[in-house]
């Protein structure tokens, strides 16, 4: 029988004292120095250049990579050519990677999310790409480091790592998983668990981002991080 794991954990944090917190769920919140690198993680899964752009008048590297919702750490990656990444010039092309090479699995989940929510009388969640970014990074770090945790020997807690992307929010909550071979088989995994469809259906979230990265034996790794956007 194959075994299936999953986490929940979920914080709330005042909107008036940032020190206030409620804790529910498995995980645990704790600060923790960390010292975050920016640079694109070693993946599983090899970003490939999926086009290209050419750089208009008033571009930037930052521009661009909001344009194509991808983090600009990836962008710079991307495109070793550039020797200096913060000067770029009309006319010059520029490689756009792929944000995920599983982002259709990621999109699935999403609407998934959505569906149960709406079926339940509440409003549906926003996708926050650059929350699916950190979430991708999560789920890639489990895979790198082998571990299964929401705390991250890289990062520490998903919340602290949510702040160290420049993710702001009043709430925030996390589920993972691991070894579900599609979108629907990990959202059913997390609905027959009180913990993380709670976090699925809490009235507190306003936003999502969802990351999914393969080992190299195959197996999928899950991250979901919701959201209450400041």
């Amino acid at each position: 029988m194959k075994k299936i794991i999953i986490l929940s954990v979920a914080v709330l944090i005042s909107l008036f004292a940032s020190a206030t917190v409620v804790f529910s769920g498995s995980g645990c919140l704790y600060d923790n120095n960390v010292t975050v690198a920016l640079a694109a993680t070693e993946t599983e899964e090899p970003v490939m250049a999926a086009t290209s752009y050419t750089v208009q008048k008033g571009d930037s590297l930052w521009k661009i990579a909001v344009k194509y919702e991808i983090g600009l750490s990836e962008l710079i990656a991307a495109n070793p050519q550039l020797a200096n990444p913060a000067m770029i010039y009309v006319g010059q092309k520029i490689n756009i990677p792929n944000a995920s090479p599983l982002k259709s699995i990621e999109d699935e989940i999403v609407k998934l999310v959505n569906q149960y929510r709406v079926a339940s009388g509440l409003q549906p969640l926003t996708q926050d790409w650059q929350a699916s970014r950190v979430a991708r990074y999560k789920s890639e770090d489990m895979i790198k480091n082998n571990y299964f945790s929401h705390t991250s020997p890289t990062y520490g807690s998903p919340f602290k790592m949510m702040e160290s992307f420049g993710l702001k929010f009043s709430a925030a909550g996390e589920n993972i998983a691991y070894g579900q071979r599609s979108a629907q088989e990990v959202m059913n995994t997390w609905m027959n668990s009180a913990g993380h469809k709670a976090n699925i259906l809490s009235k507190t979230y306003t936003h999502i981002g969802v990351g999914v990265a393969k080992k190299s034996n195959g197996t999928l790794y899950f991250t979901q991080l919701f959201f209450k956007k400041i």
